[in-house]
């Protein structure tokens, strides 16, 4: 690995570990003012109708619904580009750095969501929220990484952040195969036209960005009429970023879209959308209603399904020698980053929007309740387990040998 890499890694986490402590202060800050008189206000900025109208074109949608079906699309076009990145000359770019998150990713999404499945087989609607325990937030994961100090191996940081991309792999696979409703062929005809002048634009070696932006606006308008959740035309547009450049061999389109995009969507996007879906009305909640199926599902799901689900997987792997303990990573590291994969927040709330926004059943808080328990748990949980393991010098390797 080259300073270049090494320098664009060590910027990364760090924005990613402020981004953390940014979206708890987020949360926190709407927990409180949606359990005070100003809920009120809450409630009207959020439900405040936004419209968009070129000729016979019009989108009509309340705020919310702008900052999750639009903002959230800038973010997982960032996801996109970080992605390829990886995958073209990161972390991702070589097999044996990918095996052990990759699967441990698997046992990650699959675990959460058999015991989400487990508490709520037998309720048609609530069982639609499914997926909600099986992702995990990258930002807050880092955020609680950056309490234990430079003694963090940066092998820890890479597992987790390799790990947590999967996850969204995986969590945008699930959003467009299980959360896509009222098809519209004319306006899926219109994606696959951008897709086409994309693919154009890419062959031809265009590396200027704008174009590529028009196009996605375009593409992003039309997956929101199509009935295919639009989020997904930001990874679309990714994909066809240019990494080089022909012309300037120190230029890459794709990183130059991925830097202007990061703070926007560390310090902005994601505050906003946390902002926004934290907003728990605890008043007039009761037992019933704390305990339902939903939340607990999700709670378990990721507190107990996660650090299980990986790092189980993990064990099998690495005692089956398909796969190895990266260097400085003990047991009890891995156990440790495995539980603190049990933060699910950002993804795991636009997923149980996708899940119930337009159920007509108000799941809303059972769903955001048990989100933010259970992610609480498992930082809490990850925390403790890191810093004993972090602390004592002789966690043993799998070849006998011990951490440092």
């Amino acid at each position: 690995m080259n300073n270049t890499q090494k320098s664009f890694i060590s910027d990364f986490l760090k924005l990613e570990s402020a981004n953390g402590i940014i979206l708890m202060f987020a949360t926190v800050l709407a927990l409180v003012i949606a359990n005070t008189p100003l809920q009120t206000y809450y409630a009207l900025l959020l439900d405040t109708p936004l419209e968009i109208r070129i000729g016979a074109l019009r989108i009509v949608k309340p705020l919310l619904l702008w900052i999750n079906d639009g903002l959230m699309a800038i973010f997982f076009l960032f996801i996109g580009l970080e992605l390829k990145r990886e995958l073209i000359e990161g972390e991702l770019s070589d097999k044996r750095n990918i095996i052990l998150p990759g699967i441990g990713a698997i046992g990650g999404m699959a675990a959460p969501a058999l015991i989400y499945i487990y508490f709520n087989a037998g309720d048609s609607m609530a069982i639609k929220g499914w997926a909600i325990p099986a992702a995990t937030d990258i930002a807050f994961a880092l955020g609680v990484l950056s309490l234990l100090g430079s003694r963090v191996p940066i092998a820890i940081k890479i597992f987790l952040t390799s790990l947590a991309i999967f996850d969204d792999i995986g969590a945008i696979i699930i959003i467009a195969i299980f959360y896509t409703s009222n098809i519209s062929l004319v306006a899926l005809i219109v994606v696959l036209f951008c897709i086409l002048i994309l693919a154009v634009f890419n062959k031809r070696n265009i590396e200027s960005k704008s174009p590529y932006l028009l196009i996605g606006i375009v593409m992003w308008v039309a997956m929101l009429k199509s009935g295919v959740h639009a989020t997904l035309a930001g990874v679309i547009l990714a994909m066809f970023i240019p990494i080089g450049s022909k012309t300037n061999g120190n230029y890459s389109p794709l990183k130059s879209l991925e830097h202007d995009l990061h703070t926007v969507v560390a310090f902005f996007i994601l505050p906003i959308f946390a902002f926004a879906n934290a907003g728990i009305i605890f008043s007039g909640a009761g037992v019933d209603q704390i305990f339902h199926s939903v939340p607990v599902g999700i709670a378990l799901g990721l507190f107990i399904g996660k650090q299980l689900g990986i790092f189980s997987i993990c064990w099998v792997a690495i005692k089956l020698n398909l796969t190895r303990l990266p260097a400085r990573m003990s047991w009890g590291s891995l156990y440790g980053a495995s539980a603190l994969c049990g933060i699910g927040f950002t993804m795991s709330l636009f997923i149980g929007s996708l899940a119930f926004e337009e159920s007509g059943v108000n799941l809303l808080f059972d769903e955001r309740l048990g989100i933010i328990v259970g992610s609480l748990a498992s930082g809490i949980l990850g925390y403790l387990i890191l810093r004993a393991s972090l602390h004592s010098n002789k966690s043993l390797q799998p070849d006998g040998s011990t951490g440092s």
